[in-house]
């Protein structure tokens, strides 16, 4: 009589070289038996996609720094909101043209400050529409807890729409994107900002960044003009760029046919320094500006004139013997700036045939 057979557990590593299990009966002698090549076959096979699972994966886009150290820059915003280069319905009053506090933040390719074409968070929601940044910083907070975010930077808001604000950013090779936004004051929901602009490229980092910025929709308010009031998109639309012809009604503000495109409306420059900046809390800096980074005079834009319609015609007065008059007029809407298209005849008459006229008494 055998007695029950006992197997020897057969390594991985020598799965290419099958190799024979040995039982042993009660006396003393033994005997081979072969792991079956089905058996043999199927083992390999789960080996494999084992060691194939557990291979790294690539998680990044190509935005990866391989940069020895941070880099320090000095970020500067300018505004150049002006009656010259934006004439249309400029606002001069309640208020005037101005711009919000800019808030910037530095982080790695896991993380969306906004992005156009896609829909606007909560957060950018609020500060497209009110200025408010706590549901963006709360945002960001809970992103670096992640650490796909690196540092925080906000800089006080311009009183004009012509003007500087800056300060000074830190940037590591594992968070080396910038993204930044400022509310245009007034407006619906429009802002101007940059998304994720890479400051690190081929293991080295950007000395000189200048890049020009246009405004904005955020999708969330539906208002056409400046000083429009509340109007909900429902249901919200995607972020989208404002330009000379989109969107495509007079009523807009940034509506300006002749134009092929928008003057900047504002510009960042970022520059790297050679000393690292000094952190401190909710620290909010304005520096002074060298003169490389005063505005640039931007050729004045052209409004032309725009009338009402016609009003109808008025009676027609006049002598019956030889013939009336009548009359009808129109108004002006928006007056002529920048050498601009003037203004046409606001007032137009022509004759009346005699069985249409009115005699005076």
């Amino acid at each position: 009589m055998f007695t029950k057979t006992k197997w020897i557990r057969i390594p991985c590593a020598h799965l290419h070289k099958p190799r024979p299990a040995v039982y042993h009966h009660s006396k003393i002698m033994s005997s081979e038996v072969f792991v079956p090549g089905w058996l043999q076959q199927l083992l390999v096979v789960l080996l494999r996609f084992a060691l194939s699972c557990a291979a790294p994966v690539n998680l990044t886009n190509g935005t990866e720094c391989s940069a020895r150290g941070p880099a320090s820059y000095i970020l500067v915003f300018t505004g150049h909101w002006s009656p010259q280069t934006f004439p249309k319905q400029y606002p001069l009053f309640r208020p005037p043209a101005q711009w919000s506090k800019l808030m910037a933040v530095t982080h790695n390719e896991q993380y969306r400050l906004w992005h156009e074409g896609a829909p606007a968070s909560d957060g950018l929601k609020s500060f497209a529409e009110q200025g408010l940044t706590v549901e963006l910083v709360k945002d960001a907070k809970e992103a670096r807890k992640k650490r796909v975010v690196g540092s925080m930077y906000r800089t006080a808001g311009i009183p004009s729409g012509i003007g500087h604000s800056s300060t000074e950013l830190l940037l590591t090779p594992r968070t080396p994107l910038l993204s930044l936004i400022v509310k245009v004051i007034p407006s619906p929901d429009w802002f101007v900002g940059v998304d994720s602009l890479n400051l690190c490229e081929g293991g080295q980092w950007k000395q000189e960044v200048t890049f020009d910025l246009h405004p904005f929709d955020a999708g969330t308010d539906s208002g056409f003009t400046f000083s429009s009031p509340n109007f909900p998109t429902a249901p919200p639309e995607n972020i989208t760029m404002i330009t000379s012809q989109k969107p495509n009604h007079p009523a807009n503000s940034f509506y300006y046919p002749r134009l092929t495109e928008l003057p900047p409306l504002a510009t960042i420059w970022v520059k790297r320094q050679g000393r690292t900046p000094v952190r401190q809390p909710n620290r909010v800096s304005n520096h002074i500006l060298p003169d490389s980074t005063r505005p640039n005079r931007f050729s004045e834009t052209p409004l032309d004139c725009e009338v009402s319609m016609w009003s109808s015609w008025g009676l027609c007065l006049g002598p019956c013997s030889r013939g009336g008059t009548r009359h009808r007029t129109r108004y002006i809407l928006l007056k002529p700036a920048n050498s601009g298209t003037p203004c046409p005849e606001l007032e137009e008459q022509e004759e009346c045939t005699p069985h249409n006229c009115l005699t005076y008494q």
